[in-house]
């Protein structure tokens, strides 16, 4: 679990510094649609669908963009239809990696996500090789230069959360992920304002590297990112709080 708060938190700077808002929104949507085909329309009444529809409004997406995606997913408007994809994958010092793909083409996506690896020092696993390893969790980022530790925890666990750990410059509320909508609401209602929000994999034990490896670990996960058809990346890499991101 160290490590993972950091990560997130690099993750957040990155793609503001990057300017890469238009792919943050076309993955969210991505999100929606599926969820809204799979689980219907309803915001409320679908779980999956909220979630995505908070993560969307978390990266200020107007909310026409979220409708239309919506409309999209049950059949109101002419759309793609997408396969759900997990890819897992090993990188440099045995990292593990887990892939979560959207896609309207399993042959590109396969081809694209193998030569991201090739190209920088990965490989693919077969399946199962690492999805032991990972348990889905919602995890929400709050700066500690913003927030101090006692109100976070006392507002997370009031609100629903399963932990709350601290990790340098930030804090880091773990839920189960059908808490996950619920909990942030909640500390959004109550004045908080997180760095990053999501529903993702989180692994049970983690792996440290050196600086050189976790660099290229680290470039590795924001290629496959950057993917058009890649909607996450989970790894159990572990850094230390202190890392220091390459510029």
């Amino acid at each position: 679990m160290s490590g993972h708060s950091k990560w997130a938190s690099i993750k957040h700077k990155k793609g503001a510094a990057d300017a890469k808002r238009g792919k943050i929104f076309t993955k969210i949507i991505r999100e929606i649609t599926v969820a809204a085909k799979l689980g219907g329309g309803d915001v409320e009444g679908n779980p999956r669908l909220r979630t995505a529809v908070l993560k969307a409004r978390s990266e200020n997406m107007p909310k026409d963009n979220i409708d239309r995606a919506i409309k999209k997913g049950i059949g109101g408007l002419e759309g793609t239809d997408y396969v759900e994809l997990v890819y897992e994958a090993y990188g440099h010092g045995g990292v593990a990696l887990m892939i979560d793909a959207l896609t309207d083409n399993k042959n590109r996506t396969a081809a694209d996500v193998r030569s991201v690896l090739t190209k920088s020092g990965g490989n693919l696993g077969e399946s199962g090789c690492v999805g032991y390893l990972f348990n889905r969790k919602g995890i929400i980022v709050f700066s500690a230069e913003k927030y101090s530790e006692d109100e976070i925890f006392e507002a997370a666990l009031e609100a629903g959360a399963e932990d709350v750990a601290s990790h340098g410059d930030v804090f880091e509320v773990l839920t189960l992920p059908d808490d996950f909508a619920t909990v942030l609401e909640s500390l959004q209602n109550a004045g908080f304002e997180q760095i990053s929000a999501e529903v993702t994999k989180i692994a049970d034990t983690t792996i440290a590297l050196d600086t050189e490896q976790t660099h290229k670990i680290l470039r590795l996960i924001e290629r496959l990112e950057d993917l058009d058809d890649i909607q996450s990346v989970s790894t159990n890499l572990e850094i230390a709080d202190d890392y220091v991101p390459e510029d």
